[in-house]
This record gives C-alpha cells, structure tokens and sequence, in this order.
C-alpha cells in the first residue's frame, strides 16, 4: 500500500441516533437526555477518517432509497469519499441507536436495513486493483444477507494482489456466528483489528497473549486495540506495544474505525505497521473527545 493506491472499504453506512445518558437507564420509565443525529456505520467512518487525512479512498457499500441514504452518501462526499454506494429500492438505509453513558463507553442497537442487501454485483469486478488496499468491516460478514458480497471482495483482493484488512467490529456477532467460521474466512497475510473482546470471542482465549498467539499461528497480523491501554502488535516476528494518546473520553463511538484510519494512513504514507501503531492512537484519542463517530 501506498501512494498511487486508494483504501476501499467496504461495508456499513448508517444513520446514528444517539442519546447522551446521564445515568443508568430507568427500565420501564423514563430516562430524559439529549438526543443527536449523525452519520456513522464503521466501514463509513472509517473512509470519512481516511479521507480526512488526505488518503484516497472509496467507500462501497448499499443504502436505502430514502433521505437518510441521499444523506448519507452527501456526507461521505462531503469528506472527500468516493462513493461507490448502490442503491435498495425496497430496503431503508440501516439505522443505529447509540446509547452513550457518562463515561463515554456506547451501547449499540442497530438494524442493518439496506446493509444485509449489499451483494457481489453491487461491488463489481473493478473494485480493486493491486496497488490498492482492501479494509473490510467484519459487520459485512457477519451479516447472513451481506455475507457474500465481503466474501466476493476478499476473494477479489487475493486475485489482484490487493492487501487486506479485516475489522473483527463485534464481539457478540462473533460468538453467535462461531469464531471458527469468521477466522476460516481470512486468508494468511491479513491483517486483523480487534478489541480485547473480540480478541476473547476469536479465540475463547481468557490471556491476551494466548489469543494473540492463537491468531498469528493462523499467519494473521493482529492489531489489538486496547483504549487507554495503547495497542500492540503481534505478529510471527514478535509483539510490540504502543502507548495511548492522554485524551478526554466524551464518546467512543468511532474511536475504533478513527484508529484503523490513523493506522492505515500512515502505512500509505509509507510506515512500517509499528510505527503506524502511533498514529492510529493518535486519531482514536482524537475520536474519543468529540461526540460521534465521524471527523
């Protein structure tokens, strides 16, 4: 990856609905706080992100035919994304409800709308070419409906020569599914983000170091991202740890799409994965003090 390619990413775009809790939920009544739309959807925000650090960079991914889809693809424009979005005459555009309590940390209910549609022929075969990078949301495996079209990419990637990585994106999708099932997909070489939880349901591994190694066994790269604990870096080389950038937590809606932005900038730009560790840190702390989960 580098200069003269473009990171494509592909997958989700949502409208996100969030509500700044004061507190714990009251269950059953009522529960008063601000409310707030936006944009989001972690392939989204990813190549808002990217785009922002001037990396070229598409998004591919299916809406409804609504206004929240016109919208949504406005926005995405707006960033300096070029958008590659089919349309779903049938379907609405997916929406989220973000759920943001005090200390930042956000609880998701999403439904997927028109994102479970998303198929092979709406990604075509001129998605890729070998100077491109393919990042790839795992909410698009996941997803039963959208399964083959990130299937379709990945294989699509291998047959260019296209680099790839793969966003774990959800620790409870994962176990549902089984995480035999989504490691199967990932060919050798990828390169894998997760959290510390989807490190757990990837692996049943109670030790961090154990589920890391259990991941580069399978000759993955893994990026585990850890919030005020920095990042590490584990491949069949060794494991290296960066620090986390001091930051004001508001809202970690984002902050994980953001550091996979930072990361994948920087090796554009041309760093080595452990230098590029830093500059992910850098815009997830960036993402974690704003409202939101967009630049």
């Amino acid at each position: 990856m580098g200069p003269g390619g473009r990171v494509v990413c592909v997958g989700d775009v949502m409208l996100d609905i969030s509500a700044a809790l004061p507190g714990p939920l009251a269950m059953g009544s009522d529960t008063p706080a601000p409310i707030s739309f936006g944009h989001g959807g972690s392939a989204a925000n990813t190549a808002a992100w990217l785009a922002e650090q001037g990396v070229p960079c598409v998004f591919a991914g299916r809406v409804g035919d609504d206004p929240f889809g016109q919208d949504a693809v406005a926005a995405l424009r707006s960033h300096g994304v070029i958008t590659e979005v089919s349309t779903d005459p049938d379907t609405a555009t997916g929406i989220c409800l973000v759920l943001v309590s005090p200390d930042g940390e956000r609880t998701m209910v999403p439904s997927a709308g028109a994102n479970a549609t998303l198929s092979a022929a709406d990604l075509g075969d001129d998605l890729l070419t070998a100077s491109d990078h393919l990042h790839l949301s795992g909410y698009t495996l996941l997803n039963p409906g959208s399964r083959a079209a990130a299937l379709f990419a990945l294989r699509l990637a291998g047959s260019v020569g296209a680099s790839v990585s793969v966003d774990a994106a959800s620790a409870g999708p994962i176990l549902a599914l089984g995480a035999q099932r989504f490691l199967d997909w990932l060919e050798p070489g990828v390169l894998l983000l997760a959290n510390t939880d989807e490190l757990a349901a990837l692996t049943g591994a109670g030790d961090q170091d154990a589920g890391l190694e259990a991941l580069v066994a399978r000759q993955l790269s893994v990026v585990l991202k850890r919030g005020s604990a920095g990042s590490v870096l584990a491949t069949a080389a060794g494991r290296w740890h960066s620090a986390a950038e001091p930051a004001e937590v508001l809202d970690t809606t984002g902050a994980g799409d953001a550091f996979a932005a930072g990361l994948l900038a920087a090796l554009w730009n041309g760093a080595k994965l452990i230098e590029a560790l830093v500059e992910g840190n850098r815009l997830g702390a960036t993402a974690v003090g704003r409202l939101g989960g967009r630049p």
